[in-house]
């Protein structure tokens, strides 16, 4: 509850609209289901590490009276909805996008024809504005053009003027884009871009494809530093059961989906991915894993 997630969609969110709320006190995905079921749970909060482990289990999840599950923290693929709806066709999955600095207020998909849309993390919330910049101008973009999200929605704070410019707008370090009829999408954090021969390269979506892999239980992106073009994407990645997937594998799967500046071009296998207690990677761990070699 120490996060905004937390504390916007448990602890305060879900009691002031009148509901009950179960709280677990640690993840772990049999005693979710056991709560689910033991108190006709509907909703569900989540990260998508959990949304991974539950499309990761060899037979759908006895998910009984759960109907809608809302994913915030990370941008979802459409290889990770695809593959939950395919497992768990009578549950709804929806998108939510906020900041800590934003009171966790961005945008969210509320109903079933907005999840409709992959990708999208929703409509703006109420009296929430925003536009897409030019993160090295700060220009407006026009629609459908991707660069970083501004918000406005302060009220009154001078202690957030490192993060606000002189008009209010918070600076979310985001990237994202709106489309024509205002749903936002959220491309990956700025500073986690890979930049290799100059293009930029989103860790999210290479995971995302990751994931798809039959043989692949959870996986990470990172910068990997590179003399001749700057940096590679090198891919860490967690293996299913007795899989003896190599890394030319990897590779080559990836390498079928994408332009030749977004491959893998270094893998390692590990026996997890690091994460912070709300389900982010943890990429500066393995940054620095993969360069204390060097």
């Amino acid at each position: 509850m120490f996060h905004v997630y937390g504390l916007a969609a448990f602890a305060t969110g879900l009691l002031g609209s009148g509901s009950t709320v179960v709280i677990l006190s640690r993840f772990d995905l049999g005693e979710m289901l056991r709560a689910i079921s033991e108190y006709g749970a509907t909703y569900l909060p989540l990260v998508p590490p959990i949304l991974v482990a539950m499309i990761g289990a060899e037979k759908p999840l006895q998910l009984g009276s759960l109907r809608r599950v809302l994913s915030g923290g990370a941008p979802l693929s459409r290889e990770l909805i695809d593959g939950f709806r395919e497992k768990y066709p009578a549950v709804e999955i929806l998108q939510g996008y906020g900041l800590t600095e934003s009171t966790g207020i961005g945008a969210s998909t509320d109903s079933h024809e907005e999840s409709q849309r992959y990708g999208t993390a929703g409509l703006l919330s109420p009296n929430t504005e925003a536009k897409i910049v030019d993160p090295e101008t700060g220009e407006p973009l026009p629609v459908n053009r991707t660069g970083e999200l501004w918000l406005r929605g302060y009220y009154k704070n001078p202690e957030a003027r490192s993060t606000l410019d002189s008009e209010g707008w918070l600076k979310t370090g985001d990237l994202c884009y709106i489309d024509d009829d205002g749903y936002l999408f959220v491309v990956d954090r700025i500073k986690e871009l890979i930049k290799y021969k100059g293009y930029q390269v989103a860790p999210a979506e290479l995971e995302g494809l990751l994931l798809a892999h039959p043989e692949i239980l959870d996986a990470a992106v990172i910068p990997f530093p590179d003399k001749e073009v700057g940096q590679v994407p090198m891919a860490y990645v967690v293996r299913k059961g007795e899989s003896e997937l190599t890394d030319a594998e990897v590779m080559e799967f990836i390498g079928k989906q994408v332009a030749p500046y977004k491959r893998i071009r270094r893998v390692a296998f590990v026996a997890s991915i690091p994460k912070n207690p709300s389900g982010k990677i943890l990429r500066k761990d393995l940054i620095s894993l993969a360069t204390s070699k060097l």
